[in-house]
């Protein structure tokens, strides 16, 4: 394999509203090509539920899924892992991300989760930064140091799945001062992927500072037949028109602000199609759907874990309006339905502010 060298991204000064086109991951059809990141601990099937009724998302991810763990609890259980819930049968295009660092096992639960469960795309990632599963586990970022590894993993995987198409999911490098975004591209392109998704950071980085999209805009001068899915700090669907704008990126991905407005896809995929852009919920709306999504969870996980599930979730709703803090203290310490209800009741927001950022829910901690 030829050493990649990347090229610098043209210079694209503002213009009108981009022409965006659908995204094809092998014959997935992406449209439109926003994407609903991979949030360890969030993305369940309550929450894509959520999203998916909003409407403008083109590809919804599950949380991501240990390959290790899902061989174990079958073996043990003859059962599957709790983040598989509703993928069976929840509509499609739906994509599952598996982690491990061992090809065989992953290619195993591939190989299950295109034939079996007939999911529409596996993800493989090589990008999450904890250290529970990079320093312990050897797995996510930490494989960015090792791409002939990462090549590896994506060939076994791609061939398990087919024709089932087979994406990454990557960051910048481990660190910043070894960036090696294009090299592992170019790898992932020649096993066999058929899309490649960049966050803007480094490993290092965890999520501080600022995503680097000139970083991400150079890896599309290596790649040569699959497209480049765009991720990091993606906030606003104004953000979302920019990206396609200014970019080289096929498709943009968004993450930890769909936590606090899961509704940020329909306002983005009104924005690209220069379309007026749906309001924020009101506080009245946003405490209903709060009550929505605590009745999806207690319905799948019971009244009592269905309620401390749902206190990290909780903790998203009603960011940035006042009163906001004091509702967060109290519906993280909830342990009951009763309780639950009664801190809703009493402590949730009341009172519309002004315009805010609630891009990075306190207490969110997406690993994916």
């Amino acid at each position: 394999m030829k050493t990649a060298i990347c090229q610098p991204p043209p210079d694209m000064s503002p213009s009108p509203l981009p022409r965006v086109q659908p995204l094809k991951i092998g014959n997935v059809v992406v449209d439109p090509p926003i994407l609903q990141a991979p949030m360890a601990g969030f993305t369940n099937y309550a929450y894509r539920q959520i999203v998916r009724e909003f409407g403008g998302v083109g590809l919804q991810a599950t949380e991501m899924v240990s390959a290790r763990g899902f061989l174990a609890i079958e073996e043990r259980d003859q059962s599957f892992p709790d983040r598989l819930w509703g993928v069976r049968d929840e509509p499609r295009p739906l994509a599952v991300q598996i982690w491990d660092n061992d090809p065989e096992k992953l290619a195993a639960v591939g190989a299950r989760l295109a034939h079996e469960f007939q999911v529409s795309v596996v993800d493989i990632n090589f990008g999450c930064p904890v250290k529970q599963i990079t320093q312990e586990a050897h797995s996510g970022s930490y494989l960015l140091r090792y791409p002939e590894r990462v090549g590896e993993i994506v060939r076994r995987v791609a061939e398990a799945c087919h024709p089932v198409p087979v994406t990454a999911k990557i960051r910048l490098g481990c660190t910043r001062n070894h960036i090696v975004a294009c090299e592992v591209a170019q790898t992932v392109e020649e096993a066999g992927a058929a899309a490649l998704t960049v966050h803007g950071r480094t490993a290092q980085d965890y999520f501080q500072g600022t995503a680097n999209w000139e970083r991400i805009a150079e890896v599309k001068s290596v790649l040569r037949r699959i497209p480049l899915i765009g991720n990091g700090d993606i906030d606003s669907p104004a953000k979302v028109v920019e990206a396609f704008r200014r970019w080289p990126v096929d498709g943009v991905m968004i993450a930890r602000a769909a936590l606090a407005r899961p509704w940020i896809f329909r306002q983005a995929a009104a924005a690209l199609r220069g379309e007026p852009i749906p309001p924020d919920l009101t506080l009245p709306e946003e405490r209903e759907l709060l009550m929505h999504h605590y009745d999806l969870v207690v319905r799948r996980f019971g009244p009592e874990k269905g309620t401390l599930l749902m206190r990290k979730f909780a903790c998203c709703y009603a960011q940035g309006r006042p009163g906001a803090r004091e509702f967060r203290t109290r519906v993280s310490r909830v342990s009951t339905p009763a309780e639950f209800h009664e801190v809703v009741h009493r402590s949730f927001p009341r009172v519309e502010s002004a315009p805010y950022d609630r891009a990075a829910p306190p207490g969110a901690n997406p690993t994916a």
